[in-house]
């Protein structure tokens, strides 16, 4: 969509595709600010501010496929990683992506809570907006999120999100900088989370042509809840489908794509129990080991920045999408 071909027929562009500031205002949710984006071509989401710049409920056609928690979007005061025996992120866990990391992700170790403490953290707001002026315009928002411990870890992550104009797809672009003085490892975790109708009786994930998961039954009380991690061996970009061929006439594809050089590996993992129904894909930095520990992690020297990609785009089965290039 061209602002040229809509100007001189409208009164304002934000008639057609925006991002506004909204803060929600009840309940554990109350104070919690958001970034709603709304694309004009059927995609819809909000970017949560006050926890970390992630993906809270996602629409594709009016439809939400994003899983959400019985207690919707927390507000962060109210979450304590260390609680439930380092478990406390499965209290604040809700949301279409939730980013892990920075220096930890996986099961909760000594000193390390699940999936580490950069979940929930409030970020700066740098910038947000319509850019109808690019050759494709786009709706982006960009900011940064800090998590640092005096004699410990200190990273900073920037990120920009942008979805075009009048598309299905958005693009995340973080960039994580040691700003301590120490080298540290650095750990991150893209936990995407799809739930119902994008997860139904029939959706799988393939990648290559090749299944990983599925058909899936949903619900199903009896399934498996481990995850399952493999290595993305080719070079190059790096990807996976959700298909859910029973969503409506045409289906429904999910495709997500990522550098392999800093995410080379992808983790599964789904639970099907009634009154849950949520499928994990996680793109991540490091092989998962026995008892959901993670393998090493690359390590960033002070003032050393690395950079995540990653892109989500939501169509019909019928469109053939390439997935191996960002």
């Amino acid at each position: 969509m061209k602002a040229s071909s809509v100007r001189m027929r409208s009164g304002d562009l934000r008639q057609f595709a925006a991002v506004r500031r909204i803060t929600l205002d009840d309940g554990p949710e109350r104070g919690v600010r958001a970034l709603a984006f709304s694309t004009g071509g059927g995609l819809d989401f909000w970017v949560l501010s006050d926890r970390s710049l992630d993906i809270g409920p996602l629409w594709w056609r009016g439809l939400p496929l994003a899983w959400q928690a019985p207690t919707g979007f927390m507000n962060p005061a109210l979450h304590h990683a260390e609680g439930d025996q380092g478990f406390g992120f499965n209290r604040s866990f809700s949301g279409f992506l939730v980013t892990c990391g920075l220096d930890h992700i996986r099961q909760p170790t000594e000193g390390h809570p699940l999936h580490g403490r950069l979940p929930f953290t409030p970020a700066r707001v740098t910038a947000y907006g319509e850019d109808w002026e690019r050759d494709e315009p786009v709706l982006f928002c960009e900011g940064e999120v800090v998590q640092a411990r005096l004699g410990g870890e200190a990273f900073r992550l920037k990120r920009r999100i942008e979805a075009g104009i009048g598309g299905g797809s958005l693009c995340i672009t973080d960039v994580v900088e040691n700003i301590g003085t120490a080298v540290s490892p650095q750990a991150s975790l893209y936990h995407f989370n799809l739930g119902f109708p994008a997860l139904a009786d029939g959706t799988y994930v393939e990648r290559n042509g090749q299944r990983l998961l599925g058909p899936l039954v949903v619900p199903d009380a009896a399934a498996s809840r481990d995850s399952v991690a493999m290595a993305i061996e080719d070079g190059g970009g790096a990807g996976c489908r959700v298909l859910a061929p029973s969503l409506g006439p045409a289906g429904l594809g999910i495709d997500f794509v990522w550098g392999r050089e800093t995410l080379p590996y992808l983790q599964l993992w789904h639970d099907l129990r009634p009154h849950i129904c949520v499928l994990g894909i996680e793109p991540c930095t490091s092989a998962r080991r026995d008892g959901g520990l993670s393998g090493p992690e690359n390590k960033l020297v002070p003032g050393e920045r690395r950079i995540y990609q990653l892109r989500v785009t939501m169509r019909e089965l019928s469109d053939a999408i390439d997935v191996t290039e960002l």
